[in-house]
Order: C-alpha cells, then structure tokens, then sequence
C-alpha cells in the first residue's frame, strides 16, 4: 500500500462545495482513513482572476500510479472540468498527485513527484500542515526548505470544515 499526496483546488461555482465533495471522493478510494490538511485560500497563478480554496489530502492506496491518476481525471470531469482547458485558468476542480510513496515516475501522462509543486505555497502549506517531518523522494529536501525556497504569495489558512 502506497501513502499517495493529493492537492486539491477550486475556483469555480462554489469552491468549497467542490472540495467537501472531492474529499467525499478521496474516503472513498482510501483504503484506509484519509488525513485532511486545512482549507486555504490563495491568489491564482496565470491568467484567472478569482482566488482559489487549496488543500492537500493523504491517502493509502493499493492502486497503480496511472489507475489512481485515471480515477483522479473522471472525479475532476464529474465535477465540471473540461478534459481540454488552457493551462492555469479558472477551474471547478483541479486534482493532482504530489507523490506516492517514495516513487519517481516520468512517463507522457504522468509525473511524480509532481513537476511544478515546490514552487507553490498553496499545496506546501497544507502539505506542512498534514505532514511536517515530509521529504520529497526526487530532492531528498524537507518540506521546511520548499516553503523556505518557494515565491511568496497571497495565502490564508481559512476556517472551511471539510
């Protein structure tokens, strides 16, 4: 059983009801009781103009790293998103995987640990929050020198239950 890190983001319809109801989702596939970071609120990188509600979620998984990421792809479709969409707009709902386990994986439609996360407060935090000892298995760096290293940004921890 692999420990799998997904972050998760909204800015669409209502970013919250999409994050309670992705994280309905993420129960479902565990198998075994997810561990749920706070909810935060983060300015948008690129082009959109509305904030985004950020989260990270752990689960344990016996699934393939592509089977997962496949699951993770129809959930973001049943909630709204488009299978096609410019990069970094506005979205219903945006689920990616982080890291599963200590693997490194590089294929066309798949790359763990994820390619552009230590460069964004928004999955760091939460991911600090959940898992404050964390290692990234590429860089060998702790989750502390991310943020350290990271380009600061508008981000608030917010008082959303999930």
């Amino acid at each position: 059983m692999a420990e799998v890190i997904i972050a998760l983001g909204s800015n669409l319809g209502d970013p919250h009801a999409q994050l309670s109801k992705a994280g309905k989702f993420l129960i479902s596939i565990s198998d075994t009781p997810p561990v749920f970071s706070p909810i935060y609120k983060s300015e948008p990188i690129g082009p959109s103009e509305n904030e985004f509600l950020n989260a990270v979620v752990m689960i344990n998984t016996k699934k393939a790293p592509e089977e997962l990421f496949n699951l993770l792809k129809e959930q973001e479709k049943i909630q709204g998103r488009p299978s096609r969409y410019p990069k970094w707009t506005a979205r219903t709902l945006d689920l990616d995987i982080i890291a599963y386990g200590d693997l490194v994986v590089e294929t066309d439609n798949l790359i763990i640990p994820h390619a552009e996360y230590t460069h964004r407060l928004f999955v760091l935090y939460p991911l600090r929050d959940i898992r404050p000892d964390w290692t990234d298995p590429s860089s060998q760096l702790p989750i502390g020198t991310m943020v350290e290293n990271a380009p600061t940004m508008m981000i608030t921890r917010t008082d959303f239950e999930w």
